[in-house]
């Protein structure tokens, strides 16, 4: 799934780890909620980084219901 900065790297991805830990509903609520924090703070803080943020985040939230419908 990586796609994380260096920081977040080890033996295991850091967002394998989480997904790991939860219900496939459970990821999913965690990915849409960093997706609206994302947007919702974008024009006051990071405006193109966490549009960006945002993005990564949809992309794996995509990746999630598209391996589920193979």
């Amino acid at each position: 799934m990586s796609h994380d900065p260096d920081h977040y790297k080890g033996a295991v991805e850091c967002i394998d780890a989480i997904r790991a830990s939860m219900s496939q509903e459970a990821f999913r609520g965690y990915l849409k909620g960093n997706i609206l924090k994302y947007v919702w703070r974008y024009e006051k803080k990071g405006l193109i980084e966490d549009l960006r943020k945002a993005q990564v985040y949809l992309n794996w939230l995509i990746d999630d219901h598209t391996a589920c419908n193979r």
